[in-house]
């Protein structure tokens, strides 16, 4: 299969998300009743002296960016998917939401004072080019001395680390009555240096199984540290936890450790050249 085959494999598969499809289905699946996400992205922004403007870029049900907004921000939530967007804006008020591609944004030339990107949709950058249109959105959303507070998969974790991979792993979940069943497979790819997952869902409401295919880029700590410097930004901390998926989770008063090698990756950066 070619490249663009695959691609287009992959974009169909994305195109059918039992979860994204289902965004009360999916908070179900990722329950998050203490806002430990947004309380930690607050908790950034707080600490570093963020202005009030933030935008969620990969806002999903728009959980974290309504936790923003009761904290006093000014946010915008933006992601691709409708049905997130339309299930944010009935259940998750205050924030303005709007849809964006993360790959090329422009909602206004130094609109926001910072961009939070959370639960690895920085990881959705696949290429360089989709990198590079990423942070060059960023910069130019942002206010001189904003802050990037992101927070996704660590690529240095899965180094030698084959225990991780090729090896089915079955999870479930029960919702409205209904069980699901979720078989997930990860692999490497390390051509184009992505964390690649087929996952298969099956529910005994007689639904036939729906095989999903999604990949995450593999970052790597001195990786982003770099790419980051030639886009502006300075990096204030790049730490392996604790954060809202760590174990043990963060919580308020807790400073990030010195480390990155966990499988979380917590960042928090300014922007310093101007544009």
């Amino acid at each position: 299969m070619s490249a663009s085959q695959e691609r287009q494999t992959v974009d169909r598969a994305a195109a059918r998300n039992l979860l994204t499809d289902n965004p009360e289905l999916y908070e179900a699946r990722f329950p998050d009743p203490e806002r430990l996400a947004g309380r930690w992205a607050e908790d950034c922004l707080r600490r570093h002296g963020a202005g009030a403007r933030v935008l969620d870029m990969g806002c999903g049900t728009g959980r974290d960016a309504a936790h923003l907004h009761r904290a006093g921000r000014t946010v915008t939530g933006a992601d691709l998917s409708g049905a997130m967007l339309a299930h944010a804006r009935v259940h998750h008020r205050g924030p303005a939401y709007v849809r964006a591609d993360l790959h090329g944004f422009d909602l206004g030339r130094a609109a926001f004072d910072a961009v939070v990107c959370l639960d690895s949709s920085l990881l959705y950058c696949h290429t360089g080019d989709q990198l590079d249109g990423f942070l060059a959105s960023c910069r130019h959303a942002l206010a001189l001395g904003g802050l990037l507070v992101a927070e996704m998969r660590n690529g240095a974790h899965f180094l030698g680390r084959t225990d991780l991979l090729d090896t089915p792993t079955v999870d479930g979940f029960t919702w409205r009555g209904t069980a699901y069943r979720s078989t997930t497979t990860l692999t490497v790819d390390r051509t184009a240096q992505l964390l690649r997952r087929v996952r298969v869902w099956t529910s005994d409401d007689g639904a036939p199984p729906l095989e999903q295919r999604s990949a995450w880029r593999l970052l790597f700590p001195l990786e982003l540290r770099h790419v980051l410097a030639a886009h502006g930004f300075e990096v204030l901390e790049l730490h392996d936890g604790p954060g809202p998926r760590t174990e043990p989770v963060w919580r308020e008063g807790r400073l990030p450790r010195s480390t990155t090698d966990a499988d979380r990756l917590h960042l928090v950066a300014r922007l310093t050249a101007p544009r």
